[in-house]
C-alpha cells in the first residue's frame, strides 16, 4: 500500500530545512489495546470464487468454495471472515455432492460453521458458501491511509455521470476483502486461488495470475476465469473490470501489462516504461528472481488510497494517469509508487507481514525501495534527496516520535499506515544498510526472503537473517529502532587545540529517555584533502578527538549523511561554504544551502544561494531558488544578474517553474516578454508559473488570460489560475475555485489551500468565505494525524486576520473560531 501522503500531501508540512522541535517525554496516556498475532486453528489452501455483478444494485452474487486444513489440533468448527453479506448456503463438498452444513451469522461479520465432524490437523475438507456482497450497504469507516473499507467498488455503475468511465475494482488491506468473499480475512493467511467472473462482454478484467480462459455467458456477457497457482494473503486478491486498454511488454519471457483508460494508452510506456527495468533490477539486487508469473498495473478512478501491491496485479490510483504533457512535469516522487509496489511483490506478497504490528516488513522496505532505484537510475543525488525528504516529513511530526516502528498496541490496524512505518522505517532501513554494507546487507534480505517465501515474516525474522550472513549480533539496533519509540536529538560543537593541533567533535543527545547507539563517520578536511573517522557514540555526550596536521577547513559529522537523527550543528557559516564546494553528497550542499538562507545579509552566504543555482542537480537549484529573500535589496542585486543568467539556459521543466515564481518577484518589466514566452510552453507547471509571474507585473492582462484557461482540467494549471483569482479576483470567480477544489484529489487540495485562503482573506461575500473556511477545516480534521492541523489553522487564523474591518469579518471571525476549535478538537 502506497497511501496518499506517501506520495507527497503534506509537502507544506515539512518544506522548511529547519526541523521540528525535538520532541518532549510523551504525557501518560490510556494504552492501546495488546494486539497479537490471528491465532491459526484452521488454515486456507485453496479459494474457488464465481462471481456476477448487479451494477443497478451495486452487489455481487459469488460462490465460494474454500479449502482448508486444521493448523494444529482436531478441529469440528470453522469461522470466515463474511462482512455484510447475504448467506444463502453453506455445505461440505465430497466431490460434487453437497451436504448442508448449520452455521450462525448473527453479527454480519462472523460466519461461525459446524464441519459436522473433527478433521485432524493437515486433513483437508472443502466449504461451499453461497453468498451475496453488498459493500454500498456496509456500516464501515475507513482513515486517512485507506479512505474507504467496503472492499469492493462500484464506480458510475448506472453512468450517472458524464464522461466518467464505469469500473469496478476491489481493495483488500487491511482486512476488506472478507467484504467481497468469505475467508480467514488475516495477513498469517495463505491460499491459492481461482476466480471467474462473468461480465458485460463489452470490459475488460484483471485478476492475480493467469487468464486461463474466456468464455461468451450469455447475450452480451463473457466469463472470464483468472488463476493464481502460488499462495497469497486474502487481502491481496484483487478484481478489476472496465473500459480498459492494455498494453503489453514483457520481462524475462513474462507478461508485463499496462491497463489504462483509452485516453491514456497512448501513454502507457511513458508513465510504465520504467518497469522492466525495475524488474531486472530488483532481481539482482535482491538475488531473488521476481517469483510470479506476471506483473499488471491498472489505473482506476475514486481510489481510496494511492497505490495497492496486490499480487502481479498492482492497483494504482488516478494520479498516475498523465498525458504527454503531464508527463514533463513529473518528479521522480510521482514516479516512486511504481518502484515502490513492485517491491512489494517481494517484500509483502512472497513474504507477507504476519500481522499488522510488524507491517515495517512490508512498508518500510518498500519505502526503502524508492531511494534505491533512484540511485540505480537517476544517480546518488536523486536518492539521497528523495530519503531527505522523507525523513523531513517525519521529523516534522513530533507526534510519531512517541510510536514503535513494530507495534503490538493500536486501537485500529490502519492506524500502522503513518510516516513512522513508512518515512522512519525506511530511513532506518537505509542507515542498516550503510552500517552493514551493501554486500553484507543484500546479502541478508536475499536469505529472509529465501527462508520465509511463500509464507510470513516479522521484524525478528529479518534481524536473525542479517545476524546470520554479517556474524553479528543485531537485538541493540532492533531493540531502540523497531521496538522503541522516538530518535535522537543531538547538537553538535567543534573546538580546536591549536598546540595539540587536535580536534575535538563533542555530540550530545538531549532527547528524552536512554541514549541511542550511534556509528557514524567523521571527515576532516585539511588543506583539501579528506580523512575519515570511524566512531560510535555510546554516552548522552561523547567528545571525539582526531589528531591533525593542521586546523581543517571542514569536519563533517555524520558523512554519510544516513542517521535518522534531528542535529543542531553549531558550526559556522564559513565552514558550510567550504562543506558546498567541497563535501560530495546531496545533502551536503542541501545543509549548506539550508545555513546560507538563514543569514543573506553575508556576502558568503549570498554565494552559495547563488552557486546553487548553477548546481548539477536539479533539487539544489531548486532549493536555492526557494531560499532567495528577493525583498532584501542587497539580495535582489547580487542575484539579478545570475537570475537572469538561468532564465536563458534554464531547461529543466522542473526547475523553471520555479525559476518563473522566483524572477517574478523582482517586478522587473524587463522580464515581461519571457513571461508571455512561457504562456505557450507545453510544460502545466512553467505555463501556469508563467501566469502567476504575469500577474506581478500585468494583474488585469494576467487576469483576463487566467479566464480563458478555466476550461483546462489539469490540476497545476487550475492553481495558477486559483492563484491569479486570489490577489485579483471577486466573488464572481469563488465558484470556479470552489467547484475546483471540490473536484480535486487530497494532492490537490493541498495545492489549492494557500491560494484559495488567500482569496478568502478578500472577499466581501459572507457566504463564500464561510463556504471556503469549512473546506479548509475539514481537511484540517481528516488529516490531523499526518500534521495538516497546524497549517490549517495558521491559514485560517490568517483569513480571520484579513478579513479585519471588511463586510464579511463578523461571519469570518465566528467561523474560524469554531473551525479551530473542531480542529483542535479532533483526535
Amino acid at each position: 500500500m502506497k497511501h496518499l501522503f506517501a506520495l507527497g500531501l503534506l509537502g507544506l508540512v515539512a518544506t522548511s530545512p529547519v526541523l521540528a522541535q525535538a520532541p518532549a517525554a510523551p504525557a501518560p496516556m490510556a494504552e492501546s489495546p495488546y494486539r497479537a498475532s490471528a491465532t491459526k486453528i484452521n488454515d486456507l489452501v485453496h479459494t474457488k470464487l464465481d462471481v456476477r455483478f448487479d451494477y443497478a444494485k451495486r452487489y455481487l452474487y459469488g460462490k465460494a468454495w474454500i479449502t482448508l486444513k486444521p493448523h494444529a489440533y482436531p478441529t469440528d468448527t470453522l469461522r470466515l471472515d463474511a462482512k455484510g453479506m447475504d448467506i444463502k448456503a453453506v455445505a461440505m463438498m465430497s466431490g460434487t455432492q453437497q451436504t448442508p452444513l448449520k452455521y450462525t451469522y448473527t453479527d454480519g461479520a462472523n460466519l461461525r460453521i459446524n464441519l459436522g465432524k473433527t478433521f485432524k490437523p493437515g486433513e483437508q475438507y472443502t466449504i461451499y458458501i453461497d453468498y451475496v456482497s453488498k459493500p454500498d450497504e456496509l456500516k464501515v469507516q475507513g482513515s486517512a491511509a485507506i479512505t474507504d473499507a467496503k472492499g469492493l467498488y462500484f464506480v458510475n455503475p448506472d453512468s450517472a455521470v458524464a464522461g466518467k468511465p464505469v469500473q469496478i475494482w476491489t481493495q483488500g488491506e487491511t482486512e476488506a476483502s472478507s467484504a467481497w468473499f468469505p475467508t480467514i480475512d488475516r495477513p498469517n493467511q495463505k491460499t491459492t486461488q481461482e476466480i471467474s467472473m462473468t461480465v458485460p462482454s463489452k470490459y475488460v478484467t484483471l485478476s492475480n495470475g493467469a487468464l486461463v480462459s474466456q468464455m461468451p455467458a450469455g447475450p452480451g456477457l463473457r466469463t472470464d476465469v483468472w488463476k493464481m497457482d502460488l499462495p497469497h494473503a486474502p487481502y491481496l486478491f484483487m478484481m478489476a473490470v472496465g473500459d480498459f486498454k492494455i498494453t503489453k511488454d514483457t520481462w524475462r519471457g513474462k507478461e508485463v501489462s499496462y491497463y489504462l483508460e483509452p485516453k491514456y494508452a497512448p501513454f502507457a510506456k511513458q508513465i510504465f516504461g520504467n518497469t522492466t527495468d525495475m524488474l531486472e533490477f530488483y532481481s539482482n539486487r535482491l538475488g531473488v528472481e521476481y517469483p510470479w508469473n506476471k506483473y499488471a498495473q491498472i489505473v482506476a478512478r475514486d481510489y481510496v488510497s494511492g497505490a495497492m501491491e496486490n499480487t502481479t496485479a498492482t492497483l494504482h490510483g488516478e494520479q498516475v494517469q498523465m498525458t504527454d504533457r503531464e508527463l514533463l512535469d513529473r518528479e521522480f516522487g510521482s514516479e516512486s509508487v511504481i518502484a515502490h509496489e513492485l517491491f512489494h511483490q517481494w517484500f509483502g506478497d512472497y513474504v507477507t507481514a504476519e500481522s499488522w504490528s510488524n507491517i515495517t516488513v512490508n512498508e518500510s522496505m518498500a519505502d526503502f525501495s524508492e531511494g534505491l532505484y533512484a540511485e540505480h537510475k537517476y544517480g546518488r543525488d536523486a536518492a539521497d534527496a528523495h530519503y531527505y525528504r522523507y525523513l523531513r516529513r517525519y521529523l516534522s511530526s513530533p507526534r510519531d516520535a512517541t510510536k514503535n516502528l513494530v507495534r503490538f498496541h493500536y486501537d485500529s490496524q490502519e492506524d500502522v499506515f503513518d510516516l513512522v512505518s513508512y518515512q522512519k522505517g525506511g530511513a532506518i532501513v537505509d542507515m542498516l544498510r550503510t552500517y552493514l554494507g551493501d554486500d553484507v546487507f543484500f546479502a541478508g534480505l536475499q536469505k529472509y526472503l529465501q527462508d520465509n517465501k511463500f509464507g510470513n515474516g516479522e521484524a525478528h525474522q529479518m534481524r536473525l537473517a542479517f545476524e546470520a550472513v554479517s556474524g553479528q549480533d543485531l537485538n541493540w539496533f532492533y531493540n531502540q529502532w523497531y521496538f522503541a519509540p522516538g530518535h535522537p536529538v543531538v547538537t553538535i560543537d567543534y573546538a580546536w587545540d591549536a598546540a595539540k593541533k587536535v580536534q575535538s567533535v563533542t555530540v550530545k543527545q538531549t532527547q528524552p529517555g536512554e541514549p541511542f547507539r550511534l556509528p557514524f563517520a567523521i571527515d576532516y578536511y585539511v588543506n583539501g584533502k579528506m580523512q575519515r573517522q570511524e566512531v560510535e557514540m555510546t554516552e548522552a555526550t561523547q567528545t571525539f578527538t582526531m589528531p591533525l596536521s593542521a586546523k581543517p577547513e571542514l569536519v563533517n559529522v555524520d558523512a554519510n549523511k544516513k542517521t535518522l537523527w534531528q542535529k543542531t550543528d553549531n558550526k559556522p557559516l564559513a565552514d558550510y561554504v567550504y562543506q558546498y564546494n567541497k563535501a560530495p553528497l546531496y545533502v551536503d550542499r542541501r545543509e549548506a544551502v539550508a545555513a546560507a538562507a538563514t543569514d543573506q545579509t553575508s556576502s558568503a552566504a549570498r554565494g552559495v544561494l547563488l552557486a546553487g543555482l548553477s548546481d548539477k542537480f536539479y533539487g539544489i537549484r531548486l532549493a536555492s531558488l526557494q531560499a532567495l529573500k528577493l525583498d532584501d535589496a542587497a539580495v535582489a542585486k547580487a542575484a539579478t544578474p545570475a537570475l537572469r543568467k538561468r532564465l536563458a539556459t534554464e531547461k529543466d521543466p522542473l526547475v523553471l517553474p520555479e525559476l518563473l515564481r522566483t524572477v517574478a518577484k523582482l517586478k522587473d518589466k524587463k522580464n515581461e516578454k519571457f513571461f508571455a514566452q512561457q504562456l505557450n510552453s507545453q510544460s502545466y507547471k512553467a505555463q501556469g508559473a508563467a501566469l502567476v509571474a504575469l500577474a506581478t507585473l500585468q494583474p488585469a492582462q494576467a487576469l483576463a488570460r487566467a479566464k480563458t484557461l478555466e476550461t483546462e482540467s489539469n490540476g497545476t494549471l487550475a492553481q495558477a489560475v486559483t492563484e491569479v483569482y486570489a490577489q485579483s479576483g471577486t466573488a464572481a470567480q469563488w465558484p470556479y475555485v470552489r467547484d475546483k477544489f471540490d473536484a480535486a484529489r487530497p494532492q490537490g487540495q493541498f495545492n489549492l489551500m494557500e491560494p484559495m485562503a488567500t482569496m478568502l482573506g478578500r472577499l466581501d461575500d459572507a457566504t463564500a468565505v464561510t463556504e471556503g473556511i469549512t473546506r479548509l477545516k475539514d481537511l484540517g480534521v481528516k488529516y490531523k494525524s499526518y500534521g495538516a492541523d497546524k497549517p490549517v489553522i495558521d491559514m485560517l487564523q490568517g483569513i480571520a486576520k484579513a478579513q479585519a474591518g471588511r463586510p464579511a469579518a463578523a461571519e469570518a471571525q465566528q467561523a474560524v473560531a469554531k473551525a479551530v476549535a473542531e480542529i483542535e478538537a479532533a483526535k
